[in-house]
């Protein structure tokens, strides 16, 4: 699965978190979630899905369009 990593990261700090706070209730360590963050690993299902859930959103609101870049560079 493609996370959008900009997306996850601006809803994780809207929700007041901080990374190392998040990863640790996602149940991933900090680097794996600020790679994903980054662009830098893809997810598995599993994990996206727990990311979703923290966040309380869908898993679609959480993934990138195929044809959207994710070269760091947001709106």
């Amino acid at each position: 699965m493609q996370p959008d990593g900009n997306e996850i990261r601006r809803q994780r700090e809207t929700h007041g978190y901080g990374l190392r706070k998040f990863a640790k209730a996602v149940g991933i360590s900090h680097s794996h979630l600020s790679r994903i963050e980054r662009g830098l690993r893809g997810s598995q299902p599993e994990v996206l899905v727990k990311i979703a859930q923290t966040l309380g959103c869908g898993i679609e609101d959480l993934q990138r369009d195929r044809t959207e870049p994710n070269d760091g560079a947001g709106p």
